[in-house]
């Protein structure tokens, strides 16, 4: 067992977020939004509070009409520090509420209101598709199952305990490029019900690295989301 232990660990090093911005990821933010430095090098443009505007009714008309028993009431909350990295990410207060994080870094780094109306479109898609709680669920049966083998074939507790951590980790990911796909997918309908050009909004993956199509690889390819986007809109008009 403790070679299967090593050799996932191996894959999962491997499949490490290449260095730029990660953006919208569920939960890929550090435990949810946090209060950063009140102010940064660059002031967020008008252009995004507009964009909030007409992209959060849309988004909460969607998860009224998509969901049951879903809290739908959307709070965007912007992330200042000239240092955070650009990010955007979906998550839960305790009460269930979304929130919707976005970094200042994020926002000035972006070269037009599509984007960001895309951004926001997919970050509130992962809500309405219960990416988070469908992603806890991969991760508990990933550990439930390597702390069995672990178990099944003799290994100590720490080998266990090892094989707890390393199956959660390998559970989280195993869907989360379908995850990423199918918010891009709802996150076209929701930008452009608001009035906004998703193709355009997706030429943001243009400057993104590209993290190809990795074995256990959080992200689809680029191009993947690209024709994701464009096979959506041409459903829609």
């Amino acid at each position: 067992m403790r070679y299967v232990l090593i050799l996932v660990v191996g894959l999962l090093a491997g499949c490490a977020a290449p260095p730029g911005p990660v953006v919208m990821s569920p939960s890929s933010g550090p435990g949810g939004p946090a209060s950063g430095p009140t102010s940064g090098p660059r002031a967020i443009p008008p252009s995004f509070a507009e964009v909030v505007a007409r992209v959060e009714p849309v988004a909460e008309r969607v998860c009224l009409t998509e969901t049951r028993n879903v809290n739908c009431n959307f709070e965007i909350v912007v992330k200042r520090g000239a240092n955070e990295t650009p990010n955007a990410y979906q998550s839960l207060t305790p009460s269930g509420q979304p929130v919707l994080t976005v970094t200042s870094t994020l926002i000035n780094d972006m070269d037009n209101p599509d984007e960001l109306a895309f951004v926001l479109s997919h970050e509130a898609a992962h809500h309405i598709q219960g990416h988070l709680a469908r992603q806890e669920e991969n991760a508990a049966a990933g550990a439930v199952i390597f702390a069995g083998l672990a178990s099944l074939t003799g290994g100590s507790q720490a080998d266990i305990q090892t094989a707890l951590e390393l199956g959660a980790a390998v559970g989280a990911r195993s869907y989360s490029k379908d995850f990423e796909l199918e918010a891009d997918a709802l996150g076209t309908v929701i930008a452009y019900y608001a009035g906004y050009d998703p193709m355009r909004g997706a030429e943001y993956f243009a400057r993104l690295p590209d993290p190809g199509n990795r074995f256990l690889g959080t992200h689809p390819p680029n191009a993947a989301r690209v024709e994701t986007v464009r096979r959506t809109l041409a459903a829609i008009r």
